[in-house]
């Protein structure tokens, strides 16, 4: 007689789980944290109980200061600010030189400050629809129809590309990295004695195909030089095979003064690119590989993204921007606008019904006398002016850029890469 299988109980359930159950709003899906043993949530979700609290009333998290996307626990946050990876760091390491390649401090840091709390809902209509004009007649004279279709694909990422069970996420970031590693191909770029710097690695996905690629053609003398400012876990580049090929340097692109990085000194030419660098750090890159006495660079390949999160100080492109009439707070109001691009208004259900009963008696705001296409179409014009200001600062220093589509927008909204070579003598 076959047996019964056993009920499952609370406490069975309970003892199942291995990942916390907390529904994370801001990112839209469940917290990957490991649960804690016999609870259904992890450390940082746990919710307390009132005998917990009457214990020990010190076992609140709260957001860390320092970086508010994690929290701590408030009777530990003194020895946490010695620790965490987002706190301020004195270095004697030669090639860390704080803000080397911020830009110029700003003469009004208040003004950065207010430009910062814009809210375009509140902006009056002249000056609203007088920065669209400027941006569209700027995207019209030197961006529209320009960017070309660049659509390659590295053999290097055929095998892992071929699986089926990977899901949407894994394999758009599988084939962005081909598309990369196809153009570096296709430009003659994956040649021996060389540097490959990646910029905001992460945890290095594209260095580890780059690498692998370089190890199958058997170029040895070449190496991939990771920066980034954190410590990360579970890094891919960790499992390649020729440990010599890979070199990780942890440091902030704004504070990395890259002539004295004793690592470039093994090859005889140097590629800067990237995946994924968000906003500013595209710019602190620019500045960083086109520094005063930094060896020369021999090839640009940036992935543009995350145009929201520029900042004026940091920005390229100023100089060009101020000729067209655009300065600091422009500037700000078309780094407000630049998301509608990809997400539309930008703002939640709540939020647009907050601000529709707020606006019943004072009148429709502008931007919600645009449409949604409309939207997206200036907050595409407003992210390709940005880079064109970037273009334009590339080329008074003697490269030869421009921005190719480089996957499909079925693959992702942020398709642009920026190239960039030394222009010919």
């Amino acid at each position: 007689m076959t047996a019964k299988k056993p009920k499952m109980t609370q406490k069975d359930d309970v003892a199942a789980v291995t990942t916390c159950t907390y529904w994370v709003p801001r990112k839209k899906r469940h917290c990957k944290m490991a649960a804690n043993k016999e609870s259904l949530f992890c450390g940082a979700h746990s919710p307390a109980t009132e005998e917990s609290k009457a214990v020990d009333a010190a076992a609140e998290r709260i957001p860390c200061p320092l970086d508010p996307k994690h929290t701590v626990l408030k009777r530990k946050l003194a020895k946490h600010l010695t620790i965490c990876n987002a706190r301020d760091q004195a270095s004697t390491l030669p090639y860390i030189v704080k803000n080397i390649n911020a830009g110029e401090e700003l003469e009004n840091p208040l003004e950065d400050e207010i430009n910062s709390k814009l809210r375009l809902h509140e902006l009056e209509d002249t000056e609203f629809y007088s920065v669209i004009d400027k941006v569209q007649a700027l995207y019209d004279k030197h961006v529209a129809n320009s960017i070309e279709e660049l659509h390659l694909q590295h053999a290097t990422l055929e095998e892992p590309l071929g699986h089926e069970e990977y899901g949407q996420e894994s394999r758009k970031h599988l084939v962005q990295a081909s598309a990369l590693l196809g153009i570096l191909e296709h430009d003659q770029q994956l040649t021996d004695s060389t540097s490959f710097i990646e910029f905001g690695a992460g945890k290095g996905q594209l260095a580890y195909f780059l690498a692998t690629a370089l190890e199958t053609q058997g170029l040895s003398h070449s190496q991939v030089v990771l920066i980034d400012r954190m410590s990360l876990r579970h890094k891919k580049d960790n499992k390649v095979t020729n440990k010599e090929l890979v070199q990780r340097i942890r440091a902030d692109i704004g504070d990395l003064k890259i002539s004295a990085l004793p690592e470039l000194e093994q090859t005889k030419r140097n590629v800067a690119l990237s995946k994924h660098l968000c906003g500013a750090a595209t710019d602190l890159t620019l500045r960083c590989v086109l520094a005063h006495g930094a060896a020369p660079t021999d090839y640009i390949l940036i992935a543009l993204c995350c145009h929201h999160r520029c900042s004026w100080r940091s920005y390229v492109g100023q100089t060009w921007l101020q000729a067209a009439g655009l300065g600091h707070r422009e500037f700000a109001i078309i780094t407000k606008m630049v998301s509608w691009a990809v997400c539309g208004t930008g703002l939640s259900r709540e939020r647009r019904k907050a601000m529709a009963e707020a606006h019943e008696e004072l009148g429709e705001p502008p931007t919600q006398r645009l449409t949604r296409e409309q939207r997206e179409q200036i907050g595409y014009q407003c992210k390709r002016v940005l880079d064109q200001g970037r273009l334009e600062h590339l080329r008074a220093n003697g490269f030869d850029a421009s921005l190719k589509f480089y996957v499909p927008r079925e693959i992702t909204l942020e398709n642009v890469v920026l190239i960039a070579k030394p222009m010919k003598s």
